[in-house]
């Protein structure tokens, strides 16, 4: 199922768009300063180097990237099925055109787009396609952005909320977030009766229905379980804490739920009401649908004088800082990863593939490339919070052997000729598809509870 005609009226309507914008608001650009040998290579060329981004792009090897940027140095092609010559006629197109944005030479860049958005759809049979499509409109609203000066996006929660539910139906990623830490907090709350779980972006709370279930059965009995959902829409947070509230009813135990409709690091610790002989536990299953907690050096501090038992983290594989090519070679190694690996389970014309692809990919896509970087939206943020934590004087508690068996239970769901593998080490439980790891989970602990 592809919808052509649609897709072509979308295509001409955004030329004319795009066209009208850069007849308005743009000054004719400089040429494309030299790449390599003092010229620009032309795009039927296979192997190019990019300014330190030597690129090789071949039917037989798929996408390699190799140089500077070391966390897409292994074989991008890995992450999409072979290619045909549609296929590599696109990535081709698509990297010249990041190139070009990486040198501000956006009228250059806008024609690249223009000619995309007329070669790829979301619909399409392939998933180089599908990428390429989400990525030529990502780049294009980063085009748009340096033109007008607006850099942030809009978020429709209940579209995004219903996506993701969808997102944990038909992948493991995020009840192996869910499952792994879950276990994590369990093993924390051992034979404690006071317990307060602080969730950082909590959405729907589908993580944990699961966990007050264990809790209600512990033969010591269940604990008194206060929690704080943090999150941007307060008619969520309301909802959420309604039937997380009616589920503890139903299972006996005596639960309080505080809702925070704020960024976390924007939150005074006197908002968190910890009480006297609660043991604390903080959650983060981090994302890039939007930033869910603000500058990280103030999340950092929150968290510090928080003092939890156990931090539960769960990071995607995936570096959100560096240059706008930085950005771009790792999510487009990480997100064709991710997209085959749904195009592997799921036909092209799946509803609800295409509706995690445009509602969550789409959208994660966008805000990487059109709207993050330290340079677009002046907060800074951590190259790794593993790192940070450490360094911040926080100890590693190594995943158990229990988190092992819950993410392998996760992926038997799931037939393994699929390609998703766990992996085991520095204390980490890592969740990938096939070669490329995708999220890690890790667990940590304030220096007092040593």
């Amino acid at each position: 199922m592809r919808p052509t005609a649609v897709d072509a009226r979308y295509s001409h309507e955004l030329s004319e768009w795009m066209e009208q914008v850069v007849k308005n608001l743009s000054e004719p650009s400089p040429d494309v300063p030299p790449v390599e040998n003092g010229e620009w290579r032309p795009r039927k060329s296979a192997r190019r180097d990019y300014g330190g981004v030597d690129i090789n792009i071949n039917g037989e090897d798929d996408l390699h990237w190799v140089g500077h940027h070391q966390n897409s140095s292994e074989n991008m092609g890995k992450g999409l099925s072979r290619l045909d010559e549609h296929g590599l006629s696109l990535l081709t197109l698509l990297l010249e055109c990041a190139v070009a944005i990486s040198v501000d030479n956006l009228s250059e860049a806008n024609r690249m787009l223009l000619e995309l958005t007329q070669m790829a759809s979301p619909y399409g049979p392939s998933c180089a396609e599908r990428v390429v499509a989400y990525f030529a409109k990502a780049m294009a609203s980063r085009v748009m952005n340096s033109w007008l000066g607006i850099c942030s996006p809009l978020i429709t929660h209940k579209a995004v909320l219903g996506a993701f539910h969808v997102f944990n139906n038909i992948a493991p990623f995020i009840k192996f977030a869910h499952f792994t830490s879950n276990q994590a907090i369990l093993e924390a709350f051992h034979q404690q009766d006071r317990v307060h779980i602080i969730d950082l972006d909590i959405m729907q709370g589908l993580q944990w229905p699961a966990l007050f279930h264990i809790l209600a059965t512990r033969i010591e009995g269940p604990p008194y379980v206060r929690m704080t959902g943090v999150g941007s829409s307060l008619d969520v947070l309301e909802e959420t804490g309604r039937q997380l509230s009616s589920f503890a009813k139903r299972l006996g135990m005596s639960f309080e739920f505080h809702p925070i409709a704020k960024k976390f690091g924007d939150v005074d610790i006197s908002m968190v009401q910890v009480r006297r002989g609660e043991i604390v536990a903080v959650h983060w299953l981090q994302h890039s649908l939007y930033d869910a907690t603000g500058p990280d050096w103030k999340t950092m501090r929150l968290i510090e004088q928080l003092g939890p038992r156990v931090i539960t983290l769960v990071e995607q594989d995936l570096a959100h800082v560096g240059t706008f090519l930085d950005r771009f070679v790792g999510s487009l190694h990480y997100y064709s990863t991710i997209f085959d690996s749904l195009g592997a389970s799921l036909p092209c014309d799946d509803p609800s593939r295409h509706r995690v692809e445009h509602c969550l990919l789409s959208r994660e896509i966008n805000n990487i490339l059109a709207i993050g970087g330290p340079a677009r939206s002046g907060e800074d943020k951590f190259g790794s919070w593993r790192m940070e934590l450490a360094r911040h004087g926080f100890t590693q508690v190594g995943m158990s052997g229990n988190s092992m068996a819950q993410a392998q239970l996760i992926l038997n769901m799931f037939p393994p000729s699929h390609g998703y593998t766990i992996h085991q080490g520095d204390g980490t439980l890592r969740l990938g598809w096939k070669e490329t790891s995708l999220y890690t989970a890790s667990a940590w602990t304030c220096n007092s509870f040593r």
